[in-house]
């Protein structure tokens, strides 16, 4: 591809791992600088002239505001933004779920987000130009009782996405979203992840349970045995970064 993405700098948040590192590895390779933004350190190996790091737990309320000022110091300006950091954590059914468990995954997967966005646009609205590309999942279409807390995360920054397309678009800044299926990154094999409680509430062993839940989820019938590893959504997400795609939601 050539998505003219050469001196543009991308903030892509959740980058040390799947699709985040794939995003971040892709828009390199477009000719982006890339900062990645994780709890965890980048792979060494992911680190070079266009591609650095900072190490930031986006539930903290003041870290976007820090991660920002940092790249801003670093680069200069930000002419992209990828939100991709988030997690799930299954439940059991929708009474026995905490406020504490509600409460956990919107700080996590909404507002991380909405807390980069605010930071991000004033650097953006300074070059004239801008996007911001949002992750959320076909869990927000097609909630689960399995998943309902992460669902309703994911389906309010599908109304962030709109919000800020709406006000933004004009001055230069567009907003997207890419809703990825089943992915198999860490989160599905990580000690304690989804695979392991995905097993636990069906009763069954990981992988078995990691395609029972793929199967279910999947709107691609003929592709329900299996799920993508990253790189299917880091494409899209590459392409929204750029603006060559001309979709605004």
């Amino acid at each position: 591809m050539n998505l003219e993405l050469t001196g543009k700098v991308v903030i892509v948040t959740g980058a040390a791992a799947g699709i985040g590192q794939e995003c971040a590895r892709l828009l390199v390779a477009e000719g982006a600088t890339v900062v990645g933004v994780d709890r965890d350190a980048l792979q060494k190996e992911d680190l070079g002239d266009r591609l650095s790091g900072v190490q930031a737990d986006l539930t903290d309320p003041g870290a976007a505001k820090r991660v920002v000022d940092e790249v801003v110091a670093r680069h200069g300006r930000v002419h992209g933004l990828v939100n991709n950091v988030g997690g799930l954590k299954m439940q059991s059914g929708f009474l026995i779920t905490s406020d504490e468990e509600w409460l956990g995954s919107f700080v996590l997967n909404f507002h991380s987000a909405r807390r980069m966005s605010h930071a991000a646009l004033p650097a953006m609205l300074d070059t004239g130009a801008g996007s911001i590309v949002h992750l959320t999942s076909e869990s927000a279409r097609l909630p689960d009782p399995l998943d309902s807390v992460y669902a309703a995360a994911k389906t309010a920054i599908l109304s962030l996405s709109k919000a800020l397309a709406a006000e933004f678009t004009p001055r230069g800044v567009r907003s997207n979203i890419v809703s990825p299926g089943p992915t198999r990154t860490r989160i599905y094999d990580a000690p304690g992840g989804f695979g392991d409680q995905a097993a636990t509430s069906l009763g069954m062993d990981k992988e078995a349970a990691i395609k029972q839940i793929v199967t279910k989820l999947s709107t691609t019938p003929h592709r329900a045995d299996r799920s993508g590893r990253g790189r299917g959504p880091s494409r899209g997400v590459s392409a929204l970064a750029t603006g060559q795609s001309g979709h605004r939601r």
